[in-house]
């Protein structure tokens, strides 16, 4: 067994394969109190390997990250899928169907934006705190382009993106956003756990502000949103606010 930290949370980790622990290593603890401990079956594994298209290393990770997002939801924490980019000190989540381009996003803010770093490209973790404010954590399930790194900020605001002839941002309206929200936010497991991460989804709803970005692949698309984005004080608190 060996021992992670996400999200401030100690969690072990009983492995068949290697792979996990080499994609464990940014958030390797030794931590020897952990809040629980993961292990998955091989009938587990076969199932996610899906007839052998997948390693059983590379399936038993996906097994096991699914099981920790349904304990960890009792520590405030949940998934959101989605690329969050940190950017002095504050993060801002892009969330958007699949193929949309949330990847490509995530490129014109590291080609355009100074000092912009990927804190998780796919799966990071989200932590309701204490005051109602969110934290986006980094986790080592980030993606296909292994975007991220073990950091975490304060979330700033979260971005719906959409395919669009021409670059614009707007406030999302209000009954807007639970169903986008909806699609992003994993669900599944015990029904307590999922009973927990619908309470902390209602509290993410109200702790940040969020945008619609219709955008096209250029370089304006992500100063479009830096620039309507990084406006926002603490708590989602515009300049025209204060």
């Amino acid at each position: 067994m060996f021992v992670i930290e996400l999200a401030g949370v100690s969690i072990g980790i009983r492995n068949r394969y290697p792979f996990i622990e080499r994609q464990c290593r940014a958030f390797l603890s030794s931590e020897t109190d952990v809040a629980f401990v993961v292990e998955v079956t091989p009938e587990e594994i076969a199932l996610e390997s899906n007839h052998g298209e997948y390693s059983d290393g590379y399936s038993e990770s996906i097994c096991v990250y699914r099981h920790i997002c349904e304990e960890i939801a009792a520590y405030n924490v949940f998934l959101i899928h989605g690329s969050v980019i940190e950017h002095e000190g504050a993060a801002y989540a892009f969330l958007a169907r699949s193929g949309v381009g949330k990847s490509t996003h995530t490129r014109l803010w590291l080609k355009n934006i100074p000092a912009s770093r990927v804190l998780n490209g796919d799966k990071p973790l989200l932590r309701v705190e204490e005051d109602g404010s969110v934290t986006a954590c980094g986790t080592p399930w980030n993606g296909k382009e292994n975007w991220g790194e073990n950091i975490s900020a304060p979330l700033r605001a979260i971005c719906f993106l959409e395919r669009g002839e021409k670059n614009e941002i707007r406030a999302a309206e209000e009954e807007e956003i639970l169903p986008r929200l909806m699609h992003q936010v994993y669900l599944r497991g015990e029904r307590e756990s999922v009973e927990r991460r619908l309470v902390m989804m209602d509290a993410l709803m109200r702790a940040v502000p969020y945008y619609v970005l219709r955008c096209t692949i250029s370089d304006e698309a992500a100063l479009v949103a830096y620039r309507a984005m990084s406006k926002i004080k603490e708590r989602g608190k515009s300049d025209a606010d204060q």
